[in-house]
């Protein structure tokens, strides 16, 4: 593959870069039945000279969010199947452990069995630290109290499975052109045409941008965004060890040594050695360590966050250093850099491990270099700017085979998939980016934080904290400061999770409020379950600017939500109706909520928070000429006033008629309140009489004091997204993003009422196919805790208490305060999603018993 290829002159996709992605990817196409697939690369083929390169490939499989598992489970699956040019399988299964070197790392480590279980990776294991030796001799056990064992864990060399994925995609009609640098992407009418290289141009009808770290780069050319943040982590090999002498291995004879080293260095006859026993991590010392032969490979993210300058990343220059590579900073090796880990260098933490490798010599030394994404998480899927573009970056040697895998299906059938079914990837997915994200001020800063925490125990609820806070603000800003609002950012608007202020509130209710004191205690505040059950029985002033909300006009609107919508959207002016959005194969794409405020005009209400943006770029994608789909979600105030005296409060300043006859539920009116324009829908998240209030956002801080005022004879509350989350989930009203996503249809979900089969809209096969009992694998199932004292968080596995099998996982979680036990959705096969059965909940070590409800709780 090293060889100069003919640059063809057209193709159907076009994947520039050929690292470990690209080849996945052009594999996965392929075996779809493409034909036409063409992957250019600046460097030589399979040694490319990106991460895929230089990567020592180590495979640790169980991860806290679920897509990264499920991407690590299957490219394990995939690399054992292929062949490297040595006639030996790529994958080596020798098993990972990681290590815990304090009690909170110990907690830490159940938390990986649990998750683990929840995600289907097989046969995870705690160990004591004696058994930890059993498996890696060279460790003192005095140093640690015990680790986690992944049996099925493992390394697979980037350049060995890069070579063999080719091969077989090539055997498959694809094209693979090495030593060719990609110049430009040339557009017409906001469609892909043509790639632009060095060595001329490639008219096609997609391109995937599959560069990694030099992502950014070529997005900037096309005015796209990507915040995609190279970092630099440090890697190094030992010596020759006598501990390890038995291994010693010469690579030289390997039919891609020779490639390998022409890119790489000296280092390739150590790189290229697989290693023997298991892969090892000390993540409380942000280390992890492989043997290549009889030497062991050091990787170090214990210093403070290295950012380079996407502008300043050369190529691969055949003569000098690989483009994904830096020189090795001693200094960051030999002193305590780390912002969290201050007292002891990364050195010192391994040597105290592995005392074998005590001063000796670290004869392969480099910074090599990775992709952050803001949230930790691949960027992959179609940008909504340009047609045909796509993109795959951030993502490792680790979960390259699962993320090419679903991509490929989703280029080709519509829907992300792996060979078990659906994924859903709103996390992940490329349009769920704000504006302010592509700055290359936010994704260098929040790219660093990425990398400082990669390895820190990290609580599910955590927020960012200083750096890139305080960007979007909503009209009641000051006011939420002024109640002394507890802020958390999400997706850069600064939302209030609990008022500080409503701490009286915890007097008045607290013999409802059962303590947290473990991990579920943290962040998290009595206040928000205070909130909560005044709401229930008062009336509370919530503010939901954040949430989407996009305007579609034109005169085929009513026809292109009709199209969009599972329900019938045949509305009149001022009917709400509460909707689907499915995809092509009938998944939940969003629920929302649909109002007809003219002839021609719809206002679409969907959910906030880090995936809202989705929706928009769908909706925006699926729209005919004709029809505007504008985002209204900045220049809209919202907010809503709910429970039982929401009505009193605002009909002291509406001038309307507030009443159940004059006002219906699920309809909207425009009236004023006081002097501010309003858009009023009478709906509620909450589940209790409520408001939703819409106003230009210029009028929202005047409305919300006037609201506030008016209710200050009934003891108005302003209240947050824990209050929020906490009364939804006990009305059971699902949460998109959580207990409700694209690898559930309608009726798996409990939401076949929102289906209407007489109408045509996306996806309706598919769900016609879930209505007749087809393609229902599992049910949406309200469990509560029988410890009504308990609490619990999500993605912790559901069990069958007889044989401990895992059922499902915990999709949400909250204390429902009304309901007086702890609420928690999931998916259960059918038999076990009736009312009534009992099932278990792993948690922290312990097993939660829980009992199947109707729904709705209350």
């Amino acid at each position: 593959m090293s060889e100069e290829t003919t640059l063809p002159s057209d193709a159907g996709t076009v994947i520039v870069g050929a690292g470990i992605v690209g080849c996945n990817l052009a594999y996965q196409l392929t075996e779809l039945g493409r034909d036409d697939v063409v992957v250019v690369d600046q460097g030589p083929m399979p040694t490319t000279g990106g991460s895929s390169t230089h990567a020592p490939g180590i495979m640790f499989q169980t991860a806290e969010p679920k897509e990264l598992s499920k991407f690590a489970n299957y490219s394990r699956q995939l690399y054992s199947e292929l062949e490297g040019r040595d006639g030996r399988q790529a994958y080596n299964e020798t098993g990972g452990i990681e290590v815990a070197r304090s009690e909170e790392r110990m907690a830490f480590l159940q938390r990986r069995v649990e998750h683990a279980t929840a995600w289907g990776i097989p046969d995870p294991q705690l160990l004591t630290p004696e058994e930890v030796t059993d498996h890696l001799p060279l460790v003192d056990e005095s140093q640690i109290l015990g680790g986690y064992y992944s049996p099925t864990d493992g390394q697979v060399s980037g350049v060995i499975a890069c070579d063999a994925l080719a091969r077989e995609a090539m055997d498959r009609g694809a094209t693979f052109v090495p030593h060719t640098r990609t110049e430009d992407v040339e557009v017409v009418d906001g469609s892909v045409e043509s790639v632009v290289t060095e060595r001329g141009r490639i008219d096609c009808d997609e391109v995937v941008v599959a560069t990694n770290i030099w992502a950014r780069q070529l997005g900037e050319k096309l005015g796209v965004h990507l915040p995609v943040t190279p970092v630099e982590h440090q890697y190094t090999m030992t010596e020759s060890l006598e501990e390890l002498a038995d291994s010693a291995v010469d690579i030289t004879d390997h039919p891609l040594f020779e490639g390998y080293e022409n890119v790489s260095g000296e280092k390739a006859k150590r790189l290229l050695v697989g290693p023997d026993r298991p892969i090892l991590r000390d993540q409380d010392n942000a280390m992890y360590y492989r043997n290549h032969g009889d030497a062991y490979g050091i990787g170090s993210y214990n210093h403070e966050p290295i950012v380079p300058d996407p502008q300043d990343l050369g190529g691969n220059d055949p003569e000098g250093e690989q483009g994904s590579v830096h020189e090795f900073t001693d200094y960051h090796m030999e002193n305590p850099t780390h912002p969290d880990r201050p007292h002891k260098a990364p050195r010192r933490a391994s040597d105290e491990l592995l005392p074998a490798t005590a001063d000796k010599e670290l004869e392969f030394k480099y910074n090599g270099m990775f992709a952050e994404s803001p949230n930790g998480l691949p960027v992959m899927g179609p940008v909504q700017e340009l047609d045909g573009l796509w993109t795959a970056a951030a993502i490792w040697v680790t979960h390259a085979g699962g993320a090419a895998k679903a991509l490929a299906e989703w280029m080709e059938n519509g829907v992300p998939r792996l060979p078990d079914g659906p994924i859903d990837l709103a996390h992940c997915d490329v349009n769920r980016f704000d504006d302010h994200e592509g700055s290359w001020d936010f994704a260098r800063d929040i790219g660093g934080e990425e990398y400082r925490i990669v390895y820190n125990i990290m609580h599910p609820k955590w927020v960012w904290e200083g750096k890139q806070r305080d960007i979007r603000r909503t009209p009641m800003y000051h006011s939420h400061e002024e109640y002394d609002a507890e802020l958390w950012a999400s997706a850069g608007w600064e939302e209030p999770q609990w008022f500080e202020s409503n701490a009286d509130l915890v007097e008045r209710y607290g013999d409802r409020i059962p303590d947290r004191n473990g991990w579920e205690g943290v962040y998290w505040s009595p206040i928000e379950g205070a909130e909560h059950i005044h709401v229930r029985e008062h009336v509370g002033l919530h503010d939901m600017t954040a949430f989407n909300k996009m305007e579609v006009v034109g005169p085929d609107a009513g026809e292109f939500v009709q199209h969009l919508c599972t329900n019938d959207m045949d509305l009149d002016e001022g009917q709400v109706r509460y909707t689907l959005m499915c995809n092509e194969a009938g998944g939940v794409r969003a629920d929302i909520t649909v109002t007809r405020t003219g002839d021609d005009r719809y206002l679409l209400l969907t959910t906030g928070r880090e995936v809202g943006n989705n929706h928009v770029a769908w909706v925006r994608e699926q729209a005919p000429e004709g029809v505007v789909v504008n985002d209204v979600t900045s220049s809209l105030a919202a907010m809503v006033c709910t429970g039982p005296d929401a009505r009193a409060v605002l009909s002291k300043i509406a001038d309307a008629d507030l009443s159940d006859d004059a006002f219906p539920f699920f309809t909207s009116q425009q009236f004023y309140i006081k002097n501010v324009p309003v858009t009023a829908l009478r709906v509620s998240y909450a589940g209790e009489l409520g408001w939703e209030l819409y106003t230009p956002s210029e009028y929202g801080e005047q409305l919300w004091e006037h609201v506030l005022d008016a209710g200050e004879e009934y003891d108005i509350r302003p209240y947050g997204n824990g209050a929020l989350d906490s009364l939804r989930i006990e009305k059971g009203f699902r949460l998109w993003g959580e207990d409700l996503h694209t690898e559930h249809n309608p009726y798996e979900a409990g939401l076949g009422f929102a289906v209407d089969l007489d109408t045509d809209f996306v996806g309706k096969e598919a769900v016609a196919a879930a209505a007749n009992g087809d393609n229902v694998r599992h049910e949406v199932a309200a469990l509560t805790l029988d410890d009504s004292e308990a609490a619990i968080l999500d993605d912790r596995p559901v069990l069958d208490p007889d044989t401990d099998e895992a059922l499902g996982y915990v999709h949400s979680a909250e204390y429902g305060y009304s309901v007086g036990a702890c609420v928690a959705y999931t998916y259960l096969p059918p038999e076990f999603a009736e009312p009534g059965t009992d099932v278990e909940i792993l948690y922290e070590g312990e097993k939660y018993a829980a009992t199947v409800r109707e729904e709705p709780l209350i």
